[in-house]
């Protein structure tokens, strides 16, 4: 997902973009984040490296030179919440996703 987030950013600041709109692709999650047990895995260098890209691509879509839209349609857990957080603006759904009715 960062290499994707990077790729769509890169691009975006290489055309002609006047701003950059970014969501999730269903209506439970906006971002749920890090894959946790993945990163269990991980060697304390791999892990710091996993961090660094993460803290690169969100430094990158802040820096962007055009204004960035977080959508959010639904939980925005971790590594979705820094997503969101990195945006200029966030606009969140007043609806409540179905995993979170009582």
């Amino acid at each position: 997902m960062l290499a994707d987030i990077d790729a769509a950013v890169q691009a975006a600041t290489d055309a002609s973009t006047r701003v950059l709109l970014v969501t999730g692709a269903g209506e439970k999650a906006f971002v749920a984040g890090a894959d946790i047990a993945a990163m269990r895995d991980m060697s304390p260098l791999e892990g710091r490296e996993f961090a660094i890209r993460g803290h690169a691509v969100m430094r990158a879509l802040e820096l962007a030179p055009f204004p960035t839209i977080a959508l959010v349609n639904g939980f925005a857990l971790g590594g979705g919440c820094e997503l969101a957080l990195a945006c200029d603006f966030i606009v969140a759904s007043e609806r409540r996703c179905s995993a979170s009715r009582r």
